[in-house]
């Protein structure tokens, strides 16, 4: 039992809302949301508070839904696989629905939700996969609690009206260059659209800041940087662009595990040893890195925190839309495997 009479106001601050949005679902004045409600009685409960607590209502189905919004759903070779498994549980537990829409090209060409996609419906939105600065920016006007995990290039230097948490990717990949210039790299080219993503735009700048610490210098001639298409998942196409340069450089960093894996089996293509010709590292920590000929160095993304980290902030804020906005880096590791030189 309680050590002193617990009041509405200690239900309000256990909560982190207002004594007066307690008070509406004690005397039922007042439009309260669902989540709400079962926040308050559910931590009355615990409190012990006013009546027995066999008479505390917390309901056991769904109290709401959360809406997926995605360009395409994670593969295995995206660390959303873990990110998805997470963060589905997290909710599910708080008393949600996942919901998953896919965005079709034309929706989000024309700025446009999903056919079947209710507003009414849906108390929060997670975004993976969506890397189109405009549709974000429409998703966040239309006044549902909203986080993203990795976005547009641009989104990452604009001041997004939504929460945003994602991998670290700026020293995962300054370690990445450190070890490689300890192991005698003096020229290192770059592969992936830094374009594509915000991700891959951070990966870009830390291969940008990682020359430059270790005294090395960027010659775009060592990299393959092309608007993002098909045409990297083909070592042929790859193979045509390292025949294009006069020299290849020491190593080259991919801007993910998937863009790696091609790349190495275009330089065995032109008879190169790795790592003894050349270094390659990717960036993911996907399953496949460990298993490749030689096993790639690669930066492990945390999914299943990142997943974690997602589902509280969108309930924080669904629970306390006031609630400033964040932005959250999860630490990578990077995993150093036989694809780079010992140092």
């Amino acid at each position: 039992m309680p050590s002193r009479k617990i009041t509405m106001q200690d239900i309000a601050d256990a909560c982190g809302l207002s004594r007066n949005t307690v008070s509406k679902v004690y005397n039922g004045r007042g439009s309260v949301p669902q989540s709400t409600r079962n926040l308050v009685l559910q931590k009355a409960k615990e409190l012990g508070y006013g009546f027995p607590a066999e008479n505390v209502s917390v309901p056991h189905q769904p109290i709401g839904n959360i809406a997926l919004l995605t360009r395409y759903l994670p593969s295995q070779f995206h660390f959303g696989t873990l990110f998805l498994s997470s963060f589905t549980d997290m909710i599910s537990r708080a008393g949600y629905t996942l919901r998953i829409y896919e965005v079709s090209q034309e929706e989000l060409d024309k700025k446009q939700l999903p056919p079947h996609f209710a507003p009414a419906q849906i108390a929060g939105i997670v975004g993976i996969e969506l890397f189109d600065q405009d549709y974000v920016g429409m998703l966040c006007q239309l006044g549902i609690p909203l986080v993203l995990s990795d976005s547009s290039a641009d989104t990452i230097t604009s001041l997004i009206e939504c929460d945003y948490v994602t991998m670290e990717n700026i020293a995962g990949v300054m370690a990445v260059i450190r070890r490689l210039a300890e192991a005698g790299a003096r020229q290192i080219g770059f592969v992936g659209d830094y374009n594509h993503c915000g991700s891959f735009r951070e990966r870009w700048y830390g291969y940008q800041q990682g020359l430059m610490v270790n005294g090395l210098q960027y010659d775009k001639r060592f990299c393959i940087c092309e608007p993002d298409s098909p045409s990297y998942a083909d070592s042929a196409w790859l193979l045509s662009r390292l025949d294009r340069m006069s020299s290849l450089p020491d190593a080259f960093v991919c801007a993910n595990d998937f863009l790696a894996i091609s790349l190495m089996q275009a330089l065995k293509k032109k008879a190169l040893s790795i790592p003894e010709d050349i270094m390659v590292t990717g960036f993911d920590g996907t399953t496949q890195s460990a298993f490749t000929d030689p096993p790639l160095t690669t930066v492990r993304i945390q999914g299943t925190e990142i997943g974690r980290l997602a589902a509280e902030l969108l309930l924080n804020r669904i629970r306390i839309p006031s609630f400033p906005y964040s932005w959250t880096h999860v630490k990578s590791t990077p995993i150093w495997r036989e694809s780079i030189r010992k140092t």
